[in-house]
C-alpha cells in the first residue's frame, strides 16, 4: 500500500523560492540561480538585473512596498535598514529594483559593534547579497517588506558579521572533504553540512512581566524566591499542552510555514512555562538564518497573545535553563559521511570522519567552549540537565566498543564482543549494525553522537547558530587534512576505484586512526557529566575547563587558534581580535545592567516593602505590650528582628553592589549580586503577598 502525500498549502508562500523563480524568471535564469542555490557555485553576474526585476514583481504581488538588506550584524539579532521601491524617473514616480541594489547595499557601519575595525566616524560598511539563503517577505501591521539575505562586512572588506565566517568555514570544509574523499576514490562533489536547531524558550503573561523591571531590562529574574512547586514532579515535560500556549504554538508555525521554516515538534519542557520547537534539518547557512527568524516569530507571535517569550538561558533560578541543541551532520555528493552504511567501504569512510570530529573536538574544546559562551550561558552550563562547561564527547556503548576494537584491538582481542569478530579490521569487517538510535541521549554531554549526527548541546537558546557552527567547520575541516595528509604520505591512496581499495590503503588507514584515537581518546566520555568525580576526572585526562566568559574567550587570542582560522581563510587576526573584544564588551555590559536593575529593584522596590512589614509588626507588637498580650508577642518580635536584621544585610549588601559597579571588575558585581539575592528571597517568604512589588515564581511559571 502505497502511502499518499500531500503538499502544504501555503508553506513557503513567502518565500522567492523554486516556485517564485519559476513562474517570474525565464528558464535560463532560473536553472542558473537554482545551479547556485543547490550546488553553491558562483552566481553569474548576468543575471542580477532580471532577478531583481522578477523578485521585486513577486514582492510586490505580496504585498511588499519595500526592500531592504537583511543581516547579522555582532549584535547577535538581525538587522535590517528599508528602502522603498519607489523612485522618481524624470520626475514620474516608478517602482524600481535594479541588480546593483540586490548585490550590494550600503547601510551605515558606524554604530554596530566592530571591536576595533572601524571607528565611530568610519561609517561605510557593505551588504552582499547571500542567494544561497532564499529572499522572503517579512509582514507587520502596516504592510510587508522584501528582506534578502546577506553578508556585512567594512570598507576594508573585513567581516562585521556572524554569516561571513560561517560562510568561509563551510567552503573550507568542503575543500577538505573533497579532498579525502578523493583519496577513498570518489569524484569531486558538493559537501554540505545540515543543522538542526531544538529552540527552547519560556513564555510568561505580559502582564507579569511588565511587573519585573529585572526581566524587562536583562530578560531574566534576579530575585526570586523557589516556589513550593517546580519541577520536581517532572509533570510538565511531555505533557498536555495548554490551550492558551497551543494557540500561541499554532499561530507560530503557520508564520514559520509561510517563511519556508520546516518547524516540526513542539511540546512542554522540563520547566513549568518552558516549551521547545525543532524543525527538519536543513543546510547549515539557511538552517541559521531561519533560526533568527524562529526567535523573531516565537517574540513577535507572543505578543499577540498577552506573553513575552523569554529567549534567556535562564530567566528562572533553580529549574532548567533554555538551551539551542545544534544537530549538525556533513555529507558528501548526498551521502551522508555520519552515517555508519551497510559495507565494508562505508565503514572506513564513516569510520574516518568520527575520528576526525573526535580529534576535533579534542584538539579545540577550547574554541568551542568560547563559542558558547556568554553571560547568560554561564548560569545554565552545568545546571539543571544543562551540560557541563567541559567539553567531552558521547558515543555510547555501541560505538565506544567499536573505537576501542579498532584502536587496541590486541586489548579486545580476548573481550567477548557484541560485534563481530575481535579486532576491527577497515575494509574487511562490516560494523554491527548502528540503527539511528543506537545511543542513548546523554543529556549530560556537551558534544554527543545520535546515530547519524552529533548534537552540540551546549549553545544557548539565544545564541546564533552560526559562531559555534563556524567553530565546528573549521576545527573538522583541519582534522580531516590531517588524516588526507598522512594518507598522501602513505602512498597508498587513491589508485583504485570505490570499494575496490588495496589492502596496503586499509592498513594505512588502519594505524593513521589508530593513532589518531590514542591521541584524543581522553575527550570520550560516556558517563554522568554530572558527577561530582567528572570535573575530577576531566582535570586528570587533560581536558580544559573554562569556568566563565572571561577565561573561555581567552582562547581567541591564542595564537595556534589565530594561526588554524587564517590557514583556513575564516577569519583574520584581526577580525578574532575584533570578536573577542566584541564579547568581553557585550558580557561586561550584560553584567553591570544587571547589576544596576539589582540595585534598583532591591532599594526601591524591595526595601520599602520590607520596611512597611516591618514597622507593621513593630507597631502590632507595641499595641500587644501595652495592652497587656502575651500571646503571640514573641512571634511578633521574632518577625520583627528577622525584617530589621534583612534590612540591615540588603543596605549593607547594596553599598558592597554599588561599589562594585563603580570601581569593581565584573566578578565583583556578580559576587555582590548573587549576594544581594539571598538577602532579599529569604525576606521574600516573610513579607505579606499583597505587599511584595514584584509577581512571584508561583505566579509566572504557571501558564494554566
Amino acid at each position: 500500500m502505497t502511502q499518499e502525500t500531500e503538499k502544504a498549502t501555503g508553506y513557503g508562500a513567502d518565500v522567492f523560492g523554486k516556485d517564485a523563480i519559476e513562474t517570474y524568471l525565464s528558464k535560463d535564469t532560473a536553472k542558473k540561480l537554482q545551479s547556485t542555490i543547490r550546488e553553491g557555485k558562483p552566481l553569474d553576474p548576468s543575471i542580477a538585473g532580471e532577478v531583481a526585476h522578477g523578485m521585486r514583481h513577486w514582492a510586490m504581488d505580496r504585498g511588499a512596498t519595500h526592500y531592504t538588506h537583511w543581516f547579522l550584524p555582532m549584535t547577535g539579532s538581525t538587522a535590517e535598514k528599508h528602502d522603498s521601491f519607489l523612485e522618481l524617473k524624470d520626475g514620474e514616480p516608478v517602482m524600481q529594483f535594479s541588480g546593483k541594489n540586490l548585490i550590494v547595499g550600503e547601510p551605515d557601519a558606524s554604530s554596530f559593534p566592530s571591536g576595533g575595525i572601524r571607528s565611530t566616524f568610519e561609517a561605510r560598511g557593505y551588504t552582499a547579497w547571500d542567494p544561497t539563503s532564499p529572499a522572503f517577505i517579512k509582514r507587520h501591521s502596516n504592510g510587508a517588506t522584501l528582506c534578502i539575505p546577506t553578508a556585512f562586512c567594512a570598507y576594508t572588506g573585513e567581516s562585521l558579521d556572524k554569516k561571513t565566517p560561517l560562510l568561509r568555514s563551510m567552503q573550507a570544509l568542503d575543500r577538505s572533504v573533497n579532498r579525502l574523499m578523493k583519496l577513498f576514490g570518489r569524484g569531486a562533489a558538493h559537501t554540505a553540512c545540515t543543522l538542526g536547531a531544538e529552540q527552547e524558550y519560556f513564555l510568561v503573561d505580559k502582564e507579569y512581566w511588565k511587573k519585573r523591571p529585572d526581566l524587562v531590562l536583562a530578560g531574566r529574574t534576579l530575585f526570586g524566591a523557589p516556589p513550593a512547586k517546580g519541577q520536581q514532579l517532572e509533570d510538565h515535560y511531555f505533557g498536555a499542552i495548554p490551550d492558551r500556549v497551543l494557540s500561541f504554538m499554532g499561530d507560530v508555525e503557520r508564520e514559520l510555514w509561510k517563511l519556508g521554516i520546516p518547524a516540526k515538534t513542539r511540546h512542554n519542557e522540563v520547566a513549568p512555562a518552558q516549551f521547545e520547537l525543532a524543525p527538519q534539518f536543513e543546510e547549515l547557512n539557511l538552517a541559521c538564518d531561519h533560526n533568527m527568524l524562529v526567535m523573531d516569530t516565537l517574540r513577535n507571535t507572543a505578543e499577540k497573545h498577552g506573553l513575552k517569550c523569554l529567549l534567556h538561558e535562564k530567566p528562572y533560578a533553580g529549574v532548567n535553563g533554555s538551551g539551542k541543541h545544534n544537530n549538525w551532520s556533513v555529507s558528501f555528493g548526498g551521502r551522508n559521511l555520519l552515517d555508519p552504511g551497510s559495507d565494508p567501504h562505508e565503514n572506513a569512510v564513516f569510520l574516518t570522519m568520527l575520528c576526525a570530529v573526535i580529534a576535533a573536538v579534542d584538539s579545540h574544546a577550547d574554541l568551542l567552549r568560547a563559542s558558547v559562551a556568554g553571560a547568560g550561558n554561564d548560569h545554565r552550563l552545568g545546571a539543571n540537565e544543562a551540560p557541563p562547561a567541559v567539553m567531552s564527547v558521547y558515543v555510547g556503548d555501541q560505538l565506544a566498543e567499536v573505537i576501542e576494537r579498532l584502536a587496541e584491538p590486541a586489548k579486545a582481542a580476548g573481550r567477548k564482543s557484541r560485534a563481530a569478530g575481535a579486532a576491527m579490521r577497515i575494509g574487511v569487517d562490516t560494523l554491527p549494525a548502528i540503527p539511528r538510535d543506537a545511543t542513548d541521549r546523554n543529556r549530560t554531554s556537551p558534544f554527543a553522537f545520535t546515530g547519524n549526527k552529533f548534537e552540540f548541546r551546549a549553545p544557548g537558546s539565544s545564541v546564533c547558530c552560526s559562531g559555534p557552527m563556524t567553530v565546528l567547520n573549521t576545527i573538522v575541516a583541519e582534522a580531516v587534512d590531517a588524516i588526507a595528509d598522512e594518507l598522501e604520505a602513505s602512498g597508498t591512496a587513491g589508485k583504485a576505484r570505490p570499494g575496490e581499495h588495496t589492502a596496503a590503503f586499509h592498513d594505512a588507514l588502519q594505524g593513521i586512526l589508530q593513532k589518531s584515537l590514542e591521541a584524543h581518546k581522553r575527550v570520550v566520555f560516556n558517563g554522568n557529566g554530572y558527577e561530582p568525580g567528572w570535573t575530577k576526572e576531566a582535570a586528570k585526562r587533560g581536558l580544559p575547563a573554562a569556568p566563565d566568559t572571561p577565561s573561555a574567550l581567552a582562547a581567541l587570542a591564542r595564537p595556534e587558534n589565530v594561526s588554524l582560522f587564517e590557514k583556513y581563510g575564516v577569519m583574520t587576526k584581526r577580525e578574532l581580535e575584533s570578536r573577542r573584544e566584541i564579547f568581553l564588551e557585550e558580557y561586561a555590559k550584560k553584567v553591570r545592567i544587571e547589576g544596576a536593575c539589582a540595585r534598583d529593584i532591591a532599594s526601591g522596590m524591595v526595601f520599602p516593602a520590607v520596611k512597611a512589614e516591618y514597622l507593621e509588626s513593630v507597631r502590632a507588637l507595641e499595641t500587644a505590650e501595652k495592652s497587656g498580650i502575651s500571646s503571640g508577642a514573641a512571634a511578633l518580635r521574632e518577625n520583627a528582628a528577622a525584617l530589621g536584621a534583612g534590612m540591615d544585610a540588603m543596605a549593607a549588601d547594596l553599598k558592597e553592589l554599588e561599589a562594585a559597579l563603580a570601581g569593581g571588575g565584573e566578578a565583583a558585581v556578580i559576587s555582590a549580586m548573587r549576594s544581594l539575592r539571598e538577602v532579599v528571597d529569604s525576606l521574600e517568604r516573610r513579607v505579606a503577598s499583597s505587599r511584595w512589588p514584584l509577581p512571584k515564581y508561583c505566579d509566572m511559571l504557571f501558564l494554566y
